[in-house]
């Protein structure tokens, strides 16, 4: 059998494919001032050209295509997505969090006793990533309510590894920070992501979400469940159940029932969300929207 693709096929295509032509570039010995020139090389692999200002709208691109296309490959059909502080220690390292304050100022005592009494948070995503991933929901061909977190430590680590202990594969999606910023060891590898634009992590975050679990967090919780109420809000997002875990904090740090008596937001809007404390409790939440079994 002649395995050699025939020029005279009706069908098939009669282009090179991009890798192809690069491997006839590479092929090409000829050194001279015009071919050494960074002007001669394929546009697709001169790196300073795609780093330019002007070509930001196709970096931005690029960021939306390749995890869009890497999902669909890995039949990756919804998520759960999981928000929460990389700061928040686990139980394991809750004692040395307060021992390391230990010495320090009230303040810093104070944060130390703060962050160790979060900690149950790290088991509570823990189990609510597992209890998810055990259930093994596949639909149309495709599979459901894979977990979802910023890849990082802490929080997004407990995600992570619920999902690894059970058994599944589980997404990261990185950011590019100035402090390094590396995926956590229970990200699934080649469902591993880094982007360099906030906008678009944003966006892959939410564009398969049917669930979203918020724990305790800072700046980049708050931004995420904001944006995440205003898109539901403002209706150019369905509803999907939103998982507010730890009502003391979030009381604590958000008058969300001052915010409806100013009058900025409707009272109808404070059933956006549902207050959770257990994973139990968020899974049937979950369950419950979705017409599953809990």
């Amino acid at each position: 059998m002649n395995d050699k693709p025939n020029d005279h096929e009706l069908t098939g295509r009669k282009f090179y494919p991009a890798d192809q032509e690069a491997s006839f570039a590479d092929a090409e010995v000829h050194e001279t001032p015009q071919t050494l020139h960074p002007a001669y090389q394929l546009a697709f692999r001169d790196t300073d050209f795609m780093l330019r200002d002007e070509l930001r709208p196709v970096r931005f691109q690029l960021e939306l295509l390749k995890t869009e296309m890497l999902l669909d490959e890995a039949r990756v059909g919804s998520t759960l997505v999981m928000y929460g502080s990389a700061r928040i220690p686990s139980p394991d390292e809750a004692e040395a969090v307060m021992e390391a304050a230990r010495g320090g100022s009230e303040f810093e005592q104070k944060v130390a006793k703060n962050l160790a009494a979060k900690a149950k948070y790290y088991d509570v995503a823990y189990k609510l990533a597992r209890i998810v991933s055990e259930k093994s929901i596949v639909e149309g061909g495709k599979r459901q309510f894979v977990i979802t977190s910023g890849g990082g430590p802490s929080i997004m680590e407990a995600a992570n590894r619920g999902a690894s202990d059970a058994g599944a594969e589980s997404i990261g999606l990185n950011i590019v920070l100035p402090h390094e910023q590396s995926p956590n060891a229970y990200v699934t590898p080649y469902l591993s992501f880094r982007f360099h634009y906030f906008a678009l992590r944003k966006m892959h975050f939410l564009l398969r979400a049917r669930a979203v679990a918020v724990f305790p967090g800072g700046f980049g919780t708050f931004d995420e469940l904001f944006e995440l109420l205003t898109l539901i809000q403002t209706k150019k997002m369905k509803p999907i159940p939103i998982l507010l875990f730890g009502r003391e904090f979030w009381d604590r740090v958000v008058d969300f029932e001052a915010i409806a008596e100013e009058g900025t937001i409707s009272p109808k809007d404070l059933e956006l969300f549902h207050w959770c404390e257990t994973a139990e409790d968020a899974w049937c939440h979950i369950a419950e929207f979705y017409d599953l079994e809990c």
